[in-house]
C-alpha cells in the first residue's frame, strides 16, 4: 500500500472540519437576540428567519456582508439590550462563508411561525387579488411555500414585509429582472393590500 505523502497529508489538513453544533447554537444566539428565539419575530419590523430555506437566507447573509443591501440600525430585543444598535453588516462584516452557510442552513431547519397580527379583512382580499395576479408565479402558495427559493412573505411581520418592499420599490435592493418589473406595475393600495394579505394567513 503506498503510504501519503507530505503533500496529501497538508492537503487533509488544510480541509475544515464542519462547524460543531454548539459553535453554531453559540453562532445564532446572537441572531436569536435581535429576531427572536429561535429566529422567530416577536416585532412588526424585525423579520421572522426560522424555516426560509438556506440558499435564501445565505444569499441575504452575502448581502448585508458585502453591504449591497441597506442596512438600518436596530437595538437589540432580548439578551443584553444595553448593548449599542447594530445593522445587519456590521454583525455580518467578520463571518465566513462557512458560519454564513451554518447560519442559514440552522434556520432552514427550523419552523416557521406566521405572525399574530392584526390585519383589514377587506383589504387582504383585494391583496389575495393582487398577489394571484403578478406575485403567485414565484411566490407560490399564496407566498407560503418555502421550496419556491424567494422567501416566505406569508405570515411574516407586516412591519418589515412593508420596509422590504419599499426598498425593492425604490430599487435600494436587488432584485431579479422578472420581480422589477412586477413591483413597478404595483400603486401604494395594492402594496397595502397585499401587506394585509399577507399578515392575514396565520
Amino acid at each position: 500500500m503506498n503510504r501519503p505523502t507530505l503533500f496529501s497529508i497538508l492537503a487533509l489538513a488544510c480541509v475544515s472540519a464542519p462547524m460543531s453544533a454548539a459553535a453554531v447554537e453559540e453562532l445564532a444566539s446572537e441572531c436569536n437576540d435581535c429576531h427572536g428565539d429561535n429566529g422567530v419575530s416577536q416585532w412588526s419590523d424585525m423579520p421572522t428567519i426560522a424555516g426560509i430555506d438556506a440558499f435564501t437566507s445565505s444569499e441575504a447573509l452575502y448581502a448585508y456582508r458585502d453591504e449591497a443591501r441597506p442596512c438600518h440600525e436596530s437595538t437589540w430585543r432580548q439578551g443584553d439590550t444595553s448593548r449599542p444598535a447594530t445593522t445587519m453588516c456590521a454583525e455580518t462584516t467578520d463571518l465566513t462563508d462557512e458560519q454564513i452557510e451554518a447560519i442559514a442552513e440552522h434556520y432552514a431547519g427550523l419552523p416557521f411561525v406566521a405572525a399574530k397580527q392584526d390585519f383589514d379583512a377587506a383589504l387582504a382580499a383585494k391583496g389575495k387579488a393582487v398577489h394571484d395576479a403578478g406575485c403567485d408565479r414565484c411566490h407560490s402558495d399564496g407566498g407560503s411555500n418555502v421550496d419556491d427559493e424567494a422567501s416566505i412573505l406569508a405570515g411574516q411581520q407586516m412591519g418589515y414585509l412593508k420596509l422590504a418592499m419599499a426598498e425593492y420599490r425604490s430599487g435600494e435592493r436587488d432584485q431579479p429582472d422578472k420581480m422589477q418589473e412586477e413591483i413597478g406595475k404595483l400603486s401604494d393600495d395594492d402594496v397595502k393590500a397585499l401587506l394585509h394579505y399577507y399578515a392575514s394567513q396565520q
